[in-house]
């Protein structure tokens, strides 16, 4: 279920007490010592009574003095990447509402309360800041490219509605949060928590928000190429863990037909002289046959193991209640 800003245009004022929720800014951080300070009091005016986390990634630079003279509570992670990092505030803080947002004053902290204003008043899981850059240097055309090939592809593996799926703005509830398996080390993580949220079946949003080009002397640790295989490959490792049944079957269609064609040729050439000269031939087509019938029972096996995992991150997710019964626990 996934919703946009328009849907809510006559409903976001409704938003029950969102005052009444605790809510987290968790930021993480590596070598942003010109910008964390900017980000943090960006989001400090957009929402006062948030508890801001500055989350440490093993700066060589003065990012947690600055971090901490901005009023920030600054926490490390010692293992590198943003992956690492995400999973070590996800189960550290403790909270009703989490905003996530890069340290660099690249994303609108202004829509923050509309965020999550929309999260509270629909009680979704997960609102994403779609981004929408008016300053051509603040969004490279490669990462461009990649955002949109990367969307579309999880888009068509997984019904996905996310128009901006490597965004790091982004809002969640707690129970998305606690229940949220992570396993990635660097910048596939959106790609997860993207997946995660298709497959649990959560509800969702989506919102436009400005994107801003870096400040002077801030420079991007998203690496083009190194970075856009590393989500290539999250995506494909997460097809084949979360639909093991299409991947497989997939797989087993691949190897079947050129191994049935092989097959074929053999055996005609057998009905008209009596005699298989092709033996490697026919060795390659009974090898392809057995391949394929090992990828069936594949898909058959992880199948039911993909829906055992499903069905135990769906009772962690309803072991924490909705923004309803955390505003009014008498509701």
């Amino acid at each position: 279920m996934t919703q946009n800003k328009e849907d809510f245009k006559d409903d976001v004022s409704v938003s029950p007490k969102p005052q009444a929720l605790e809510i987290a800014v968790i930021l993480p951080c590596y070598n942003e010592a010109v910008a964390i300070g900017e980000t943090v009091a960006q989001f400090r005016d957009a929402l006062p009574n948030a508890t801001i986390y500055v989350f440490d990634n093993n700066s060589t630079d003065e990012s947690i003095r600055v971090a901490q003279e901005a009023g920030a509570v600054v926490r490390s992670e010692p293992l590198q990447g943003k992956g690492n990092v995400v999973r070590r505030m996800f189960a550290d803080v403790d909270a009703d509402v989490y905003i996530m947002a890069d340290g660099d004053a690249t994303y609108d902290s202004a829509a923050a309360p509309e965020l999550v204003n929309l999260l509270v008043s629909q009680n979704l899981d997960m609102v994403n800041g779609a981004r929408v850059n008016k300053e051509t240097e603040a969004y490279r055309p490669g990462h461009k490219f990649g955002n949109a090939l990367f969307t579309g592809l999880v888009k068509f593996f997984f019904s996905s509605k996310i128009n901006d799926l490597l965004s790091g703005y982004r809002v969640f509830s707690r129970r998305f949060v606690k229940s949220f398996p992570a396993v990635s080390d660097g910048f596939e993580i959106e790609t997860e928590l993207t997946v995660h949220a298709m497959q649990m079946r959560m509800p969702i949003g989506e919102v436009k928000t400005s994107y801003f080009s870096r400040l002077p002397d801030s420079d991007s640790k998203l690496s083009t190429f190194r970075d856009g295989w590393r989500i290539l490959k999250m995506i494909s490792l997460l097809i084949k863990e979360e639909k093991p049944m299409a991947f497989f079957l997939s797989l087993a269609l691949i190897v079947f037909v050129p191994s049935l064609l092989m097959f074929f040729s053999v055996l005609g050439e057998f009905l008209e002289t009596g005699i298989v000269t092709r033996m490697p031939s026919l060795v390659v087509a009974v090898s392809g046959f057995v391949a394929a019938m090992l990828s069936v029972v594949c898909a058959l096996i992880l199948d039911s193991l993909a829906r055992g995992r499903r069905e135990i991150r769906r009772l962690s997710y309803l072991q924490y209640p909705g923004f309803a019964r955390v505003i009014d626990p008498e509701g």
